[in-house]
């Protein structure tokens, strides 16, 4: 039974939509043009390149440092000083010092010997890298997710659609006959009426499903980062492969990307106490410094004269009493390790949590899978019986519609069943940190 609804299914989509594209795309195509396209994969990669010139950054404040300088100076009152009456034998003169005109450039190269802060601040670049690479493949794993699950959405709601229009025929049939025994008194309008009520039903139905297609196609094209204009045929149909438990493998808390991050800004917490703590040591730096200045009280012929020096010297700074904000600035760093340690902790009983709920609604969807397959075929035997019963006259027309809502019933939980088991499939390798390998491993 289930190769006919899936020859259904194909010829239903390809009467819904006749001006797609000829090439298909399975579900390895999707996921790895969302994995190109999507726009959240090039958030990622930018902020993967802004992790890298961070480094640079933190990298470049242990080397030279060289910088320039330049000023003229046009000094319209020279500064007085009173030079001692002593020196001259009678009483204080004071005196105007310097020139009107005062001109100056130099270079300065200040290199760090020793900043332990500095060199620790250089040491969190790596991880801070591999923290941007994790994160690129968290998003990567997202994409995965919401592709595949978009994609199943689909194929459920195309076999939706062609289940609708099987019981729309079905129902157009009862229907005809229906009217031919109403033209000829057999049967009462309010009989006829009630199995128009129910095709009228089946077709709002089936337009709502035709609706949520075009919904489903277009959340698939967003997950995929396609435009909406863009047609789109899909292949590899996963109603045509056989629904098989999923044996789980061992549970590591450890494959999660999530937990690998979680780790990684931990060790980056350490060395932000470290960085905070090597703030109290001294830092040692030397530098070279070289210029020219020219001095005069006309400002052309002042040029014409400079005078050159230089210098060479060697910087110490020692921390001697900030009022404990460094203090302060360790022990919240501190508490935010702790914080992130315990945080860990509750992440880890979570992640076990929900690897042993998505095993669980794996289980129960298979299970509910079979039984709905199962209670799909019985209610078709039991409406088709029904249906010839009542054409020879044995059954009252209540039956006939009692078993149509039946076979109906029973078709709308098998859809939901197939949904429930590819989205707890889906459940299961995310608890797993496996949706990379589940991608890869696909046809």
């Amino acid at each position: 039974m289930k190769s006919k609804w899936i020859a259904a299914i194909m010829v239903a989509a390809a009467s819904v939509a006749p001006g797609w594209a000829q090439t298909s795309l399975t579900l390895k195509d999707c996921i790895a043009y969302g994995i190109k396209n999507n726009g959240n994969v090039k958030i990622a990669q930018y902020k993967e390149s802004t992790a890298v010139q961070q480094g640079r950054e933190a990298l470049a404040g242990y080397l030279p440092q060289v910088a320039g300088n330049a000023s003229l100076d046009d000094n319209l009152k020279l500064q007085s000083t009173v030079l001692p009456g002593a020196l001259f034998g009678g009483e204080d003169r004071r005196v105007a010092l310097g020139t009107k005109y005062q001109s100056n450039a130099s270079a300065q190269v200040d290199q760090v010997v020793f900043d332990q802060a500095m060199l620790i601040g250089i040491k969190a670049n790596k991880p801070n890298q591999q923290n941007a690479v994790l994160n690129s493949q968290r998003t990567k794993e997202t994409i995965i997710y919401n592709v595949a699950n978009a994609y199943y959405q689909v194929f459920v709601t195309q076999q939706q659609i062609a289940l609708l229009k099987d019981n729309l025929d079905k129902t157009s049939q009862i229907l005809g006959t229906l009217k031919l025994q109403l033209d000829n008194g057999v049967i009462k309008k309010v009989d006829y009426d009630r199995t128009q009520v129910n095709l009228n039903n089946i077709k709002s139905q089936l337009t709502l499903a035709e609706s949520n297609l075009t919904l489903s196609e277009n959340q698939l094209k967003f997950q995929m980062g396609m435009p909406l204009t863009e047609p789109l045929v899909l292949a590899d149909n996963p109603l045509e492969q056989p629904f098989k438990l999923v044996e789980p493998g061992a549970f590591e808390a450890s494959n999660l990307t999530d937990f690998k991050i979680q780790n990684l800004n931990m060790e980056l917490q350490e060395l932000e106490k470290a960085r905070i703590k090597a703030g109290y040591l001294p830092k040692v730096s030397v530098y070279g410094r070289y210029g020219v200045q020219a001095l005069g009280n006309d400002l052309g012929t002042s040029w014409g004269n400079w005078f050159s020096y230089g210098a060479i010297g060697l910087k110490l700074s020692i921390p001697i009493f900030d009022s404990f904000r460094r203090d302060a600035q360790f022990k919240q760093a501190d508490l935010n390790l702790m914080t992130q340690k315990e945080q860990l902790k509750l992440n880890v009983q979570n992640y076990e949590l929900q690897n042993s709920n998505a095993l669980t609604q794996l289980q129960k969807a298979k299970s509910n899978l079979a039984s709905d397959e199962n209670n799909v075929n019985l209610a078709k035997e039991v409406y088709d019986v029904t249906t010839l019963q009542y054409k020879e006259g044995t059954v009252p027309l209540t039956d006939l519609l009692n078993a149509e809502t039946s076979y109906k019933e029973s078709q709308s939980n098998y859809i939901n069943s197939m949904l429930s088991y590819y989205q707890a499939k889906l459940g299961l390798e995310q608890s797993q940190g496996s949706l990379n390998t589940f991608y890869t491993a696909l046809p």
